[in-house]
């Protein structure tokens, strides 16, 4: 069988009949199934393979990146830290500059943001997770449940309870509400996909999301049982058609994701459905990548198994224009990426750094590499076999340049050369203690690292494990000097805490609060200190505080501590118990208005004044408490 099935006549009358647009042509066609038995037959035979668990969803959803952006300039309030500028990225917390929007304690909030006044708090029905705001609008993306009332079978004697494997049906709504009412927010649309939230993007009044689908473990009786389904109004349907449903050739039929636009004025609804899952998004101002692991070891729509070979990942393009999705094409590479900074496009080429085999694995090392494709997708130049032994740990590129940390022992910082797509080239590195989880452009010539400090262990304890590893230790903070390409340097380094101290910043990008313009830098951090002498290098601290860390931080001067912001009222929450805390107080989210400075956990939004970080005032969420944390 052809890998490719063209959209024929035939097909044409089919989508006809089921009263789906037809696509406009396209250079680039996606493939598509040519009828539901055969999309059928592909997730069967992927099932009979062992390919699938029992309806779970295998979601590899990875903290997102950020693109070189425009210099920077002071601002009246900050914005969400984003990978490419003009595209913004939803999350917790947003501000237009006199209200500030939240999502805390399972609903969301309204504040007046020069009083700290609560102005409402909206119970979507759903618990949500991420919102955009356009003006007057908000869109908000929100996790959900519903039965599923079965019929009863007729009781005939005696005879086995009906066991259903699932009750229900786990969903993710797209909402856009309207807010010219402060205190009375309005849902004017609402969508849900049975599916499991990925990403999303918002350009102009433009959102597009990405959304995982798995088909439920049971009998299929159709393709109609597998495909998946969402819910407008009153009854639940498919997405598309079955015979609308794309593949891309190779990638198991395991499960679906379906990439879709909502428009927040006109509530306009567009969506593609995929075989695969949209594990890793980036997007650029006129095009969305998708990333997911591909996996050549079995035979697509019954042809022979193909021949075992390494971890690939497969990216797919769409292009987009004011809300609508078209299919520009996909290609592939070897290994894996970490998350969204491992993707860029750049002057018509895309930029993917990837991870190719298993760091611990001493018979075949594992190695890194960026690749450059055209805008077909289609290779043109490479940098591989970088730092043998070792895996990506960041990656960041800014125009002409890339950057990437890989680490098992000590942290290579590599300088990249893309300036010819066709002729990539290392242009230096440099080797120092620790690694960085996410790097952060400052101006053109600087680097702002954060990661972990590391400790190499001792040489008898590496011989003993027969491997070579460090402990890591405490958050470590560093300035890269990068205007030497063949000699980047650590210009500044802070060192936070000992083993044990962490922060989402190391882990989502959208918890780093930087601004250029005003020397400014605010992390959440969960701090953990060794008290007395230390025992070991992988000795663990106690935790002994959880707040902001507010630095001023330039090139020139380095890093110094402004000052601490926390929600706690008391260190009683703070015991020593084990190598985890939570707590709904810890803060996550930081931004700025004016002078004032706002941070936010799941309990509270607090003010304080941005220069001196006094106290100015507070709102505390309804239904959240200070009892004492839960320590593991």
């Amino acid at each position: 069988m052809k890998h490719t099935i063209l959209i024929t006549i035939g097909l044409l009358a089919m989508l006809a009949c089921t009263g789906e647009p037809v696509p406009p042509h396209s250079a680039v066609s996606l493939d598509r199934f040519a009828s539901g038995a055969e999309m059928l037959k592909a997730f069967e035979q992927a099932r009979d393979r062992g390919g699938m668990f029992d309806g779970m969803m295998r979601v590899a959803t990875m903290a997102e990146s950020a693109s070189f952006a425009a210099a920077p300039k002071a601002a009246a309030y900050s914005e969400t830290n984003i990978q490419v500028a003009g595209v913004d990225e939803a999350d917790i917390i947003k501000t237009d500059g006199n209200y500030i929007y939240a999502i805390a304690q399972g609903r969301l909030h309204i504040i007046k943001a020069a009083t700290s006044d609560l102005i409402s708090t909206t119970d979507l029905g759903n618990n949500p997770i991420e919102l955009f705001i356009q003006k007057d609008r908000l869109l908000v993306f929100a996790n959900g449940y519903e039965d599923i009332v079965r019929p009863e079978p007729p009781i005939t004697g005696k005879m086995i309870a009906p066991r259903y494997p699932y009750p229900g049906r786990g969903y993710v709504s797209v909402s856009i509400l309207d807010i010219s009412d402060k205190k009375d927010p309005e849902t004017v649309k609402e969508v849900k996909f049975n599916a499991n939230y990925a990403s999303s993007r918002r350009i102009g009044d433009d959102v597009y999301f990405v959304v995982n689908s798995h088909p439920q473990w049971g009998e299929w009786d159709d393709c109609v049982s597998i495909v998946p389904m969402m819910k407008e109004h009153t009854d639940w349907v498919p997405v598309v058609p079955c015979t609308r449903v794309g593949y891309i050739p190779d990638v198991r039929a395991e499960q679906f994701f379906t990439i879709g636009s909502m428009n927040m004025r006109s509530g306009d609804l567009q969506k593609e459905v995929i075989v695969g899952s949209g594990q890793n998004i980036y997007a650029s101002l006129n095009s969305i990548y998708i990333a997911q692991n591909q996996h050549p070891s079995y035979g697509w729509l019954g042809e022979p198994a193909l021949t075992p070979g390494p971890e690939r990942t497969a990216v797919s393009k769409f292009d987009l224009d004011k809300g609508k999705i078209t299919f520009a094409g996909s290609g592939s590479v070897p290994g894996r990426i970490l998350n969204q900074f491992s993707m860029d496009e750049h002057e018509d080429h895309f930029r993917i750094a990837t991870t190719v085999g298993n760091v611990w694995d001493e018979k075949e090392k594992s190695s890194n590499n960026i690749y450059i494709l055209d805008d077909a997708l289609e290779q043109v130049g490479a940098v591989e076999d970088l730092a043998p032994g070792e895996r990506i740990y960041s990656a960041r590129f800014m125009g002409d340049k890339g950057y990437i940390v890989t680490f098992k022992k000590v942290d290579p910082l590599f300088v990249i050369d893309l300036s010819n797509p066709r002729d990539p080239s290392v242009l230096g590195k440099l080797k120092i203690p620790g690694y960085s989880d996410y790097l952060h452009p400052i101006g053109e010539n600087h680097l702002l690292g954060m990661g972990k400090d590391t400790v190499e262990a001792e040489q008898e304890l590496t011989q003993r494990r027969g491997m070579d590893f460090a402990w890591y230790q405490g958050v470590k903070l560093a300035v890269f000097d990068v205007s030497d390409v063949e000699n980047p340097i650590e210009l500044h380094k802070e060192i936070i805490g000992d083993r044990g101290t962490d922060s989402e910043a190391l882990h989502n990008h959208k918890a780093v609060l930087f601004d250029e313009a005003q020397d400014l830098l605010v992390l959440p951090i969960t701090l953990a200190e060794i008290k007395g002498e230390r025992t070991s290098d992988n000795q663990h601290g106690d935790y002994v505080f959880q707040g902001a860390y507010v630095y001023d931080l330039s090139v020139q001067e380095g890093f110094k501590l402004r000052g601490k912001i926390t929600h706690y009222d008391t260190d009683e929450v703070f015991r020593k118990s084990g190598f985890y805390f939570r707590g709904d107080s810890k803060i996550r989210r930081s931004l700025y208005i004016s002078d004032s400075l706002y941070t936010l956990s799941d309990t509270r939004l607090q003010q304080n004044h941005l220069g001196s970080l006094e106290r100015l005032g507070k709102v505390t969420f309804p239904g959240s408490s200070q009892e004492p944390e839960v320590m593991y």
